[in-house]
């Protein structure tokens, strides 16, 4: 990409000649905030040019399951750091997750991880808000006030531990309902995991480690779309792992249950295998699975039975992973390497287009999360939330040179296709040549006002 700076403090932008969702080349005109024209042969006077021939645009990602740790556990990660890593991935929203400290379980915590996204400016944040007090499993959260909140939160979880109660699970789903919310399902049964460090299988077997069964996750996503079901609300399921849980997703939709399902893009790719090194970098929650497991999931996503990417990103301090495998923390980062390990698994193997790829990773996630300016058609009139990925770079994973702060990615040494090399976010270039640019700045929120 190259820029052609000829007026960069007017707001407008002319992307020339990019395969507009992998398909023909035409020129996109961003204008306060929107996509003011799309064609060929756009010309405005006063517009930073980026010639864009080569590099495909796609509607800005939006991740339905992100780890930023703030407030609380900053030694991990940061709203700001975390966001910073979002838009070099090519993100335009992120939804956080509640599991902080404290839970983000009342009003008051998610309006200030709120607060904290629009402060950053790199990508729009959603906070998730717990579906019950302090994760415990015990009684429900206020969810009417974290959805009536400054935070407009839409998405609830206790990802992390399960909604193991069925009857608790059934409240949830019946309140959530009022607002056109929706729970997201951590879908592992407790009792069939206590002391689990890896997957259950032939490789558990041979290293001496105490198995994670397919079936604590297949069970409890078949109860949660009975209970969805019954009720007539919205489930999701986060980071479905096995190929049961696929038959199963599978299976409710085709009976009509609104049941949505996500898969993680280490779950594309890698295998419990890799735990035969006993590099702590590869425990994670849910566990590595077979190939056989890998394949389905692939298949799943392109058939649409698996709606979403969700990147899991689950940063953690070096102290907590560069241990022993017993005592080490479950997580993978995942923000940057997202885009390119899809495209690996997904668009170079044939399964998925490049539009399938913004069905995935954009349109459908902010309808999950309910996000009306995220996830829209390149057209004119739409919100100008907007990347240009490389297809054809190729770049090797180094942790050390990543915006988060977590070095658990396991790519690390791993070269990839495909790079983003700009992200437009509200029309304001937060990525430029694949490089933080800087910040979008909201105007001041009056108070008692909505998120934007």
């Amino acid at each position: 990409m190259t820029e052609t700076a000829t007026g960069t403090a007017s707001g407008t932008y002319l992307i020339r000649g990019a395969a507009i969702l992998g398909g023909d080349a035409e020129d996109l005109l961003i204008r306060d905030g929107v996509i003011a024209e799309r064609g060929a042969g756009l010309s405005a006077e006063g517009a930073t040019v980026i010639e864009a021939a080569g590099l495909v645009a796609l509607p800005g990602m939006v991740d339905i399951h992100t780890h930023l740790r703030e407030p609380g556990r900053e030694d991990a990660e940061t709203v700001e750091t975390g966001t910073r890593a979002a838009a070099l991935g090519g993100y335009t929203a992120v939804h956080a997750m509640a599991n902080s400290n404290p839970v983000a379980d009342t009003a008051g915590v998610v309006e200030q991880v709120h607060s904290l996204g629009r402060a950053s400016g790199w990508v729009d944040v959603r906070p998730v808000g717990a579906v019950t007090v302090g994760l415990a499993g015990e009684q429900l959260a206020e969810l009417g006030a974290m959805a009536d909140s400054r935070a407009q939160v839409r998405v609830f979880s206790d990802d992390g531990i399960c909604v193991h109660d069925p009857v608790l699970m059934r409240r949830a789903l019946e309140y959530v309902k009022a607002f056109d919310g929706v729970v997201a399902q951590h879908a592992q049964e407790p009792r069939l995991t206590a002391g689990a460090q890896m997957n259950e299988g032939a490789v558990s077997a041979v290293l001496g480690l105490a198995g994670w069964p397919a079936v604590a996750e297949e069970s409890i996503i078949a109860r949660d779309v009975l209970l969805a079901q019954h009720v007539g609300s919205r489930l999701h399921v986060c980071h479905v792992s096995t190929a049961g849980s696929v038959e199963i997703v599978r299976w409710a939709k085709e009976r009509g249950i609104n049941v949505t399902a996500e898969v993680t893009p280490h779950h594309l790719l890698l295998t419990d295998e890799l735990v035969r090194s006993y590099d702590p970098v590869y425990k994670v929650n849910p566990p590595l699975r077979t190939d056989a497991d890998v394949q389905a999931l692939r298949a799943g996503l392109a058939d649409g039975t698996i709606d979403v990417v969700g990147t899991d990103h689950a940063p953690h301090p070096s102290e907590h992973k560069e241990c022993e495998w017993a005592q080490a923390a479950m997580g993978m980062t995942g923000l940057e390497t997202a885009l390119s390990v899809v495209q690996e698994t997904m668009i170079e193997t044939g399964l998925m287009t490049w539009a399938d790829f913004a069905r995935v990773t954009s349109t459908v996630p902010a309808a999950i999360g309910r996000v009306a300016d995220q996830g829209r058609p390149l057209e004119a009139g739409e919100p100008a939330n907007v990347i240009l990925v490389d297809p054809a770079a190729r770049w090797t994973v180094d942790p050390h040179k990543m915006a988060t702060m977590g070095r658990n990615s396991p790519f690390a040494g791993k070269e990839l296709p495909g790079a983003v090399v700009a992200t437009f976010f509200k029309g304001h270039p937060t990525v430029l040549d694949g490089k933080l640019n800087t910040p979008y700045r909201y105007a001041a929120e009056p108070a008692g006002a909505g998120s934007e």
